[in-house]
């Protein structure tokens, strides 16, 4: 299909990014005198409305701590909480409410299944596999993890466009690897990898597979139980949610097999001095007071992202992307990273002469907030002999006339130093 065409399907869907941004209270203002053009979505997204009070009815008229009290307000709190999840099983298609763990992110989900999924199955000689465009938090926890069992980490390569080699993925699978951990979407590149494929190609040998989903999530429809994954991670603060929440999905059997990664309070059956008896899922994985609030903002953006329709946002974020990608191809001394055939709604590229700080400082001088540095993904950096990028990454909200406003701001940067 035609970009022309997916703008008339998008229009036709009734999709008006302009309208929803007003649903935001953080874009409606100036910075340096400018109206923000917020393009640092990879980061963390903002929050509409309905999430902020959400939170703030929270504090106002429930706040209690949950699972322990038979008090109202424990009971409202405890059943707000519980509905949120059944709303993240429906979300993400999970077959079972046991299977969505609350976290603080992906990051510690990931580290979650690595201290605790990894530590039974991973033994010196063996390997842990991840890609070539990790994030950091799906490279450190599986290091610290091999350095400690004597194992090894392999590296599936990626070729000059961003695009994982699968031919040498099959080679990769031997009797040695115990998981596989990959990005569903690049959050420096903006590739989507065909994890389907990947995870279809694990099982084949027995292995299974974590999703990093951190960026798929806000962006494409995830269905767990199609894509056959056997984890999947992702954080709510990059889907319209509060910070310092996240969800880790597991199989169920595979959850049920693997110790607790934090002790504390409800996580626990009984306790005595002698022996502890673990509580059921979820709850075993849920040591201590939650983010309750946290948890309701979560589920208020899910609420947010199943109104709009997740299939309207990748209709509406892929025009997005494809105008910027056409017109910052027309721009002299412009090098896009990251030129995947498949790819979400993230515009990484250098200026020839120009640090990628030096161009976001004057971008935010013109009302521009983009994300410049290596992205926590220091290894795609020197895939691609550079040590920075500037990285434009879009949401629902954002629209054509400001990915006009970032190329008049990149002409200006380029006059500048010109």
């Amino acid at each position: 299909m035609s970009i022309t065409a997916n703008r008339v399907s998008a229009v036709a869907a009734g999709f008006d990014a302009a309208r929803l941004s007003k649903d935001f209270p953080a874009l409606n203002q100036l910075v340096h005198g400018k109206p923000l053009v917020y393009l640092d979505n990879a980061a963390t997204s903002q929050k509409p409305r309905s999430v902020i009070d959400a939170i703030t009815r929270f504090y106002e008229e429930d706040c209690s701590n949950i699972h322990r009290g038979v008090h109202l307000l424990s009971e409202r709190a405890t059943e707000a909480y519980e509905e949120v999840r059944l709303a993240v099983q429906q979300f993400i298609h999970a077959a079972s409410p046991a299977e969505v763990i609350f976290v603080r992110g992906a990051t510690e989900a990931i580290n979650l299944v690595a201290q605790s999924y990894g530590r039974m199955h991973v033994q010196a000689g063996d390997a842990v596999l991840i890609s070539a465009m990790e994030h950091h938090s799906n490279i450190v926890p599986w290091q610290i993890l091999c350095e400690e069992k004597g194992a090894k980490l392999h590296v599936i390569p990626m070729n000059d466009r961003g695009e994982l080699l699968l031919e040498e993925y099959e080679k990769l699978l031997t009797p040695e690897t115990k998981l596989v951990a990959v990005a569903h979407v690049s959050n420096a590149l903006g590739t989507i990898n065909p994890v389907r494929q990947i995870i279809r190609m694990a099982h084949e040998h027995g292995i299974p597979v974590l999703v990093d989903g951190a960026q798929a999530v806000p962006h494409l429809q995830v269905d767990v139980q199609d894509l056959d994954c056997d984890f999947y991670a992702f954080s709510g603060h990059k889907m319209y949610g509060p910070t310092g929440i996240g969800i880790l999905y597991g199989k169920q059997r595979l959850l049920e097999a693997m110790p607790p990664y934090q002790g504390g309070g409800d996580m626990i059956s009984s306790v005595t001095f002698e022996k502890t008896t673990y509580n059921s899922l979820p709850h075993k994985f849920e040591a201590g007071t939650p983010d309750i609030s946290g948890v309701i903002g979560l589920g208020a953006a899910i609420e947010y992202l199943t109104r709009i329709g997740l299939d309207n946002v990748a209709a509406h974020e892929h025009d997005l992307l494809a105008y910027a990608t056409e017109r910052i191809s027309l721009l002299p001394g412009v090098r896009v990273i990251g030129t995947a055939q498949k790819k979400a709604a993230v515009l990484s590229f250098v200026l020839d002469g120009i640090h990628p700080h030096d161009i976001g400082t004057i971008l935010d001088q013109e009302g521009i907030a983009v994300r410049t540095g290596h992205h926590c993904a220091q290894p795609v950096m020197q895939f691609f002999g550079i040590p920075a990028t500037t990285r434009a990454s879009f949401a629902l909200y954002n629209t054509e006339a400001e990915v006009d406003a970032l190329m008049r701001g990149i002409t200006k940067v380029q006059e500048m130093f010109a």
